[in-house]
């Protein structure tokens, strides 16, 4: 395909630096091809007071980047396909999904505390999060041993507020830290297992976005998607989508594929006080992601899941605060 190709991008340095890498990856898939990037702000980049649960999480970081695709300002938009919603907009798809990074949460530690985890942490440390899902399973798993403070802005901004003392300890994403370079990687104090912690629906993995129907571009996508990585992250989003969950929804995953021919999935949904929490396991054939998917949320739905949910949602439409800041710090 020969012309000028036009990426989609949100302005963080985060987004910019996961765009630039498809930027230059399509680029050598196709000298022929010229490809630009178009920056924008998203409402979820313009809203730094609020909570993220309680702005809701209805494309918040996604919205403007698929009007621009409509509008045909844009050719393809590059998501952190965490927060790409799993019912895309009339006239788009999901066109590929790149090769993971590790998806799991890294625990950072202020620089000047003696603590190389959480468990090493004095009772009554204030722990940063702005993700329900961490925070209800860092509640079910410590109890009340810590406090807990919502955190916004970009990884710099968080770091900063880290090392100025406004927090012990906060968590986030290790492929956001790992894809902005080696000195960012080695703030990682430790990194939380399954066992405490399950990761939001598609963390690690990029989502490319894009119009339905525009063969042209789908065809220069091929050589983005990585087979395994779409087949996971496809059962997770069926998962999610059965669950009619959301970004800001406590609602954990972790798959796997062995033998190249199963695939594994394990889900977890948790009350935000963290009393709750109700986990599925299920493996099937990794040719139908989406029925694997499916049957694991309908098991955590028996076990309860649906009734916790509820909860949260009547919650969200109330005046009150979901977020960590809002809960009692105990």
């Amino acid at each position: 395909m020969s012309g000028t190709v036009c990426i989609g991008s949100r302005d963080s340095q985060l987004a910019l630096v996961q765009t630039h890498w498809v930027q230059g990856e399509l680029q050598r898939a196709h000298p022929e091809t010229q490809f630009s990037v178009l920056e924008m702000k998203t409402q979820g980049d313009k809203i730094l007071d609020v909570p993220l649960a309680k702005i809701g999480d209805k494309g918040l970081f996604t919205k403007e980047l698929e009007a621009a695709m409509l509008d045909r300002r844009t050719d393809l938009a590059v998501h952190s396909l965490k927060d790409l919603p799993t019912i895309l907009p009339e006239g788009l798809i999901l066109g590929a999904i790149t090769e993971r990074e590790d998806p799991r949460d890294a625990v950072i530690i202020r620089q000047d505390l003696e603590a190389a985890n959480l468990e090493q942490l004095p009772d009554g440390a204030l722990v940063g999060t702005s993700s329900l899902r961490r925070l209800a399973q860092l509640k079910h798993h410590y109890g009340d041993r810590f406090r807990f403070k919502d955190i916004r802005g970009n990884l710099n901004t968080r770091l900063r507020k880290l090392d100025e003392g406004q927090y012990d300890a906060i968590v986030l994403a290790v492929a956001g830290l790992k894809r902005l370079g080696s000195e960012m990687a080695s703030r990682i104090s430790d990194i939380l297992p399954p066992e405490i912690s399950l990761h939001a629906v598609g963390q690690g993995a990029l989502g490319i976005e894009c119009r339905s129907g525009d063969e042209a571009i789908l065809a220069l996508l091929t050589s983005l998607n990585h087979p395994p990585t779409a087949l996971r992250c496809r059962a997770e989003r069926a998962m999610l989508r059965a669950l009619e969950g959301g970004c800001q929804v406590p609602i954990g995953v972790y798959s796997e594929i062995k033998d190249d021919t199963t695939l594994s999935l394990q889900g977890v949904v948790a009350s935000l006080d963290g009393q709750q929490l109700v986990r599925a396991h299920r493996s099937g054939p990794a040719d139908d992601p989406e029925a694997l998917g499916s049957a694991v949320a309908d098991d955590l739905k028996a076990a309860g899941a649906q009734q916790i949910l509820e909860a949260i949602f009547k919650l969200a439409r109330s005046p009150e605060v979901i977020a960590p800041g809002a809960l009692p710090a105990q």
